[in-house]
């Protein structure tokens, strides 16, 4: 069975950070294949994973339209067919296929820019289909989401075991967070356990207030918190990836411990 993983947060709280550490625990940790998804327009988990990306399933999508719109008066375009017979859904098939960034148990998918004008709901439908086919090969599916969860069940119809919300210790960042679990009753698709991470807590301790303010507006558990780390800063300002951040730092310690417990509490 596939476990599915989504993250989602406010902009700017370190959310992609914590999916890559979350994928560093699962390939030392677990057995099985990862396939990260990017499905931030950003696209920079590659650059946390030390991962080159040449293409995202947004262009392949915007291409595809082009292609259609090219052969709208020709015969077999309104049944789904591209120029030499070939259907959306194969075309889609093997050029996402042909997207995947390559890692070391893992390879990694990235959505890219979100549609533009013209009509997308068929090119989407197909889109969803094959990523949720190519899901079904790996043990594990991370995804990290935009700052909302409006478009994950537009990236898959997969269930969801974790959505793990992210957030920094602002007032914004939390509020931010209790919209986020509120959407996760309006989805299409199950969720099955959500957590809280508060990332970049100064000294790692809780003031009253903060502590407060979660156990009163947010409805879901607080898994634990990641302390400030100035390492992370020093990684991203020299180019290194951050998923290979020493395996004594603060802040994989602190993702690893929260994982371990995540897993323990549902298993």
């Amino acid at each position: 069975m596939t476990i599915t993983i989504a993250l989602a947060g406010k902009g700017g709280v370190g959310k992609t950070t914590v999916a890559g550490m979350i994928i560093r625990y699962l390939i030392e940790t677990q057995s099985g294949a990862v396939l990260a998804i990017d499905a931030d327009p950003s696209s920079n988990l590659n650059m946390v994973l030390g991962l080159d990306l040449d293409w995202t399933v947004g262009d392949i999508r915007e291409n595809i339209l082009t292609e259609v719109q090219k052969s709208l008066t020709a015969t077999g375009a309104a049944m789904g067919s591209l120029p030499g017979g070939i259907s959306k859904r194969e075309y889609l098939d093997y050029e996402i296929r042909s997207a995947l960034s390559e890692g070391e148990r893992f390879d990694l998918i990235a959505m890219g820019r979100s549609e533009g004008q013209g009509c997308y709901c068929a090119v989407n439908h197909n889109l969803r289909e094959v990523v949720d086919a190519i899901s079904k090969n790996y043990r594990y599916v991370v995804i990290d989401n935009e700052a909302g969860l409006e478009h994950l069940s537009r990236r898959t119809t997969r269930d969801v075991e974790y959505l793990v919300v992210v957030s920094d210790p602002s007032q914004r960042g939390l509020v931010a967070a209790r919209r986020i679990g509120g959407f996760r009753h309006e989805l299409n698709i199950n969720i099955e356990n959500t957590y809280l991470i508060l990332n970049r807590l100064p000294g790692g301790i809780m003031p009253p207030a903060l502590q407060k303010f979660i156990e009163d507006e947010i409805d879901f558990p607080l898994l634990g918190v990641i302390p400030q780390d100035d390492t992370v800063i020093e990684y991203e300002f020299s180019g290194k990836p951050i998923v290979d951040l020493p395996t004594e730092s603060d802040v994989y310690r602190a993702v690893s411990a929260m994982m371990a417990r995540m897993f323990e509490q549902t298993s």
